[in-house]
């Protein structure tokens, strides 16, 4: 172990260090400021925590962020006093909503230096609200044993509440002298402690969650369809891995169930175009539904969810209400692990069931396969990304349109990337900094986004250089906003292209280049394809452009996806 004895805070904080590191942490994303320094030091001492500097606060959040959702583990963020911290709520919202484990822990001037016009001074108490799963505030330190038993058992403590996943807050004041000064404070300590003793203690147990719960039994032999939402990873498709399964599976292109799905399973993934068709929604209505993890984003099945109101099952990884619709729903939770082994059965309902499923299934996707012959159609870009890349790469999707065509236009496979996307608060707060932090120390990453969530994000070309991976950013560019070209405020411009689309005139080479950041421009799918690999190939972080007309885009996506929900309609009448 490490421990630094040269004053009160050094020891206090390499304390502090060792106990997260025999805990689980492993990572540590850290703002530069004044008042975190003894913290600083020694989560760099430590041989065992990988740490990152990046220097504005809201990227640095979204940064662990990505990290924490690659790895599922705890990242520790940490900041200095006043307002830095507040720039983590936008990263510690998104960690909350979607269960991913954030440690943060936000530097303070001690009690006495507080509500006294002290400089870089504000009240850090509860800084996230009800965002925070737990918070409390350390004691200043003490070079006491007693004192120190506190700290190892709570900084526990904390981790264990993050690692459930959710965020935790930990307020740290500290008193001069900040840096490692020598002094005699903490010298004594060095031999009055036992310290491997000290740190024999076992980490604190995570709580169990509720107990695994098959499906009712009036679930059996029931027309019934499988719904894999965000929360369902590849980990869990040995749930749609049997052969005697006869109920489909609607999947989220978020979800591992539509890229990298068992052979055995009649995965819908055009199940958006099918249910646009009423002939369709009505001759497929289920008697019953099970979802794992959280509903898709399609505004069009969670409608026809909501008329049906049929008996739900929906597994759920982490706390809280996750029925978005209110209806007549049983929810199971369970850790993420968990899901693959539950004692589920789909069966029982006539092979026709999933027949007919498989029909519409493939008369919908003969034509959105045919949206990558549309001339520079950004949802042809998104079913060209997703069905090149391969097993061993992720996917980071941005919030807004790019995930919806995703959604539309990503064919199913047995050997696709992993799907990953801050849908908790879907915002496009933070876009490029998480994708940075997925791509940290993993597999070769690509993000799919539009031009405002890269803009809206642009200091995470900070990080570029510090990126211990390769990560290629692909821009769809429509100059704007294009999602709110489907909107009804469509219509009514002006104001419409000024406040909702809000057009943008930025050079991204130019941009990319004032950061020493690759950029290169596509224009076909044999382009980007051609431009994948060769980012694929490539260490560190490289940008994609590709030039779309946002007008235009919208007519394509809606022609397309009514021609595909009559062709399903069609083939089941």
């Amino acid at each position: 172990m490490n421990l630094d004895f040269r004053n009160t805070n050094a020891l206090w904080c390499s304390v502090a260090a060792e106990t997260l590191w025999r805990a689980g942490l492993r990572h540590a994303v850290i703002s530069p400021g004044s008042r975190n320094t003894p913290l600083t030091l020694a989560l760099v001492a430590h041989p065992g925590i990988e740490t990152t500097p990046v220097l504005d606060e809201r990227s640095a959040g979204f940064f662990g962020l990505g990290i924490a959702k690659r790895t599922g583990a705890p990242v520790l963020l940490l900041c200095t006093s006043g307002s830095a911290g507040a720039h983590y709520l936008p990263a510690v919202i998104e960690a909350r909503e979607s269960g991913a484990p954030l440690l943060v822990v936000t530097a303070d001037r001690p009690p006495e230096l507080r509500d006294c016009a002290s400089g870089q001074t504000i009240d850090q108490q509860k800084l996230f609200g009800a965002f925070a799963e737990f918070f409390h505030e350390l004691a200043v330190p003490e070079p006491r044993a007693e004192s120190l038993a506190y700290l190892r058992q709570t900084l526990r403590h904390a981790f264990a509440r993050a690692e459930r996943g959710a965020p935790v807050h930990l307020n740290a004041p500290f008193r001069d002298p900040l840096p490692p000064i020598e002094d005699d404070t903490a010298k004594a300590l060095a031999a009055s402690v036992d310290w491997e003793r000290f740190f024999e203690t076992a980490p604190e147990a995570v709580a169990e969650f509720s107990p695994k719960l098959g499906l009712p039994a009036e679930f059996v032999a029931k027309r019934g369809v499988v719904i894999a939402g965000v929360g369902f990873d590849d980990g869990q498709c040995a749930l749609t891995h049997g052969a005697g399964y006869h109920w489909p599976v609607l999947a989220d292109a978020i979800s591992g169930a539509r890229l990298r799905v068992g052979n055995h399973a009649t995965v819908v993934a055009a199940y958006d175009a099918i249910l646009r068709d009423e002939r369709a929604a009505e001759a497929l209505r289920p008697e019953v539904v099970v979802v794992f993890g959280d509903l898709p984003t399609s505004k069009v099945l969670r409608a026809w969810l909501a008329k049906i109101d049929a008996p739900t099952v929906q597994f759920v990884s982490h706390e809280g209400n996750r029925d978005a619709l209110h209806g007549r729903t049983r929810l199971v939770r369970a850790r993420p692990g968990e899901l693959d082994m539950a004692p589920l059965v789909f069966q029982g309902a006539p092979e026709s069931w999933t027949q007919s499923w498989a029909k519409a299934e493939s008369a919908a996707q003969a034509v959105l396969s045919r949206a990558e012959n549309e001339a520079g159609f950004e949802g042809g870009f998104s079913r060209t990304i997703a069905a090149t890349l391969s097993k061993e790469h992720t996917l980071f999707v941005a919030s807004s349109m790019p995930v919806r065509d995703l959604e539309y236009f990503a064919p199913s496979r047995t050997d696709g990337p992993r799907v990953i996307a801050n849908r908790g608060a879907n915002g496009i707060d933070g876009t490029l900094s998480t994708a940075l932090g997925v791509a940290q120390g993993g597999g070769p990453t690509v993000l799919l986004t539009g031009d405002l969530a890269f803009l809206h994000d642009t200091n995470g070309l900070l990080i570029a250089p510090k990126l211990k991976g390769s990560l290629t950013v692909v821009v769809i560019n429509n100059e704007g906003g294009g999602i709110f070209g489907h909107l009804p405020i469509a219509r009514f411009d002006p104001p419409f292209e000024e406040y909702w689309a809000t057009p943008q005139r930025v050079e991204l080479g130019k941009l990319c280049s004032a950061y020493a950041v690759p950029h290169r421009t596509a224009g076909s799918p044999d382009e980007l394809r051609a431009a994948l690999r060769a980012g694929l190939a490539a260490p560190g972080l490289n940008v994609v452009e590709l030039r779309t007309e946002r007008a235009k885009d919208v007519g394509t996506r809606k022609r397309l996806l009514a021609a595909a929900a009559r062709k399903a309609g069609d083939a089941l009448c």
